[in-house]
Order: C-alpha cells, then sequence, then structure tokens
C-alpha cells in the first residue's frame, strides 16, 4: 500500500476552517452570528413570501 499524501496548500475550506477553529473565542463568535444572520435571513425570506401570497387581501380583526 501506498502512503497517503496530504497536500500542504490546501483550499478554500481548509483556509477558512482553520481561521475560524484556531481559538475557542473566534468559534463561539462565529456561531453566534451566523444563527443571528441566519435568523434574520429566514424571517425576512418568510415575510416576504407571506406578502407576495396575500397581496390584495384585506383580513379583518375581530
Amino acid at each position: 500500500m501506498e502512503p497517503v499524501v496530504r497536500r500542504s496548500g490546501g483550499g478554500a475550506w481548509e483556509g477558512l476552517y482553520r481561521l475560524v477553529m484556531r481559538r475557542t473565542p473566534v468559534y463561539v463568535t462565529f456561531v453566534v452570528v451566523g444563527a443571528f444572520l441566519g435568523e434574520r435571513a429566514v424571517d425576512r425570506g418568510i415575510h416576504a413570501l407571506w406578502d407576495h401570497v396575500n397581496a390584495g387581501l384585506r383580513f379583518s380583526v375581530v
């Protein structure tokens, strides 16, 4: 069997992985900011979909 040879350069994903995972505070910040931005994106998307589907309709509050 031949030994497995690893590339020394890596790719963009490996560079991002090394940048984010190197220290715990950076990783936690990345996760928290990612969760916040993801939540905002989903909220805006669902709101836009709701407005598109219900365009021109009137709702009465009882």
